[in-house]
């Protein structure tokens, strides 16, 4: 794997790693910290640094450690394959679902600030923010 492809990879990785913090976010409330998540990997014998988390979590570097991917993927209840981004691997149900309300709420916040934000502003001009904000979660 050449350097252009080591830094595609880290920003894959992290962008799924940060689908699945999202994900934990809308089904508990709030998102795992570090510590939970190394302290899971430890009972399963892999050790994860704060420094080596963090770097995966902001895609600055690529991590090939199996063992790692495969107790990360426990934690988040999804299969290896995606969160190692495999060919033909594709977002489990759960994670698709989860998505698409994250999106809707991500959305809904948007049109509420700009509501507040422009202050005296048309109704149409609202709709047709409300449109191209539904129109780009579609697209996403």
């Amino acid at each position: 794997m050449n350097e252009v492809e080591s830094k595609a990879a880290a920003e894959d990785l992290a962008k799924r790693l940060r689908l699945l913090l999202d994900v934990a976010v809308a089904e508990t409330g709030s998102e795992p910290t570090y510590s939970q998540i190394a302290a899971f990997l430890e009972e399963r014998g892999t050790n994860l640094s704060r420094s080596r988390w963090t770097y995966m979590v902001n895609g600055h570097r690529y991590v090939q450690d199996r063992a790692l991917f495969d107790g990360l993927a426990a934690y988040f209840d999804v299969d290896t394959e995606f969160l190692l981004g495999a060919e033909g691997a594709r977002a489990p149900d759960r994670v698709s679902a989860q998505l698409d309300l994250v999106r809707s709420m991500r959305a809904a916040r948007v049109k509420s600030y700009a509501a507040r934000t422009l202050g005296d502003i048309s109704p149409n001009a609202l709709e047709a923010i409300s449109k191209f904000l539904d129109e780009e979660i579609v697209r996403t």
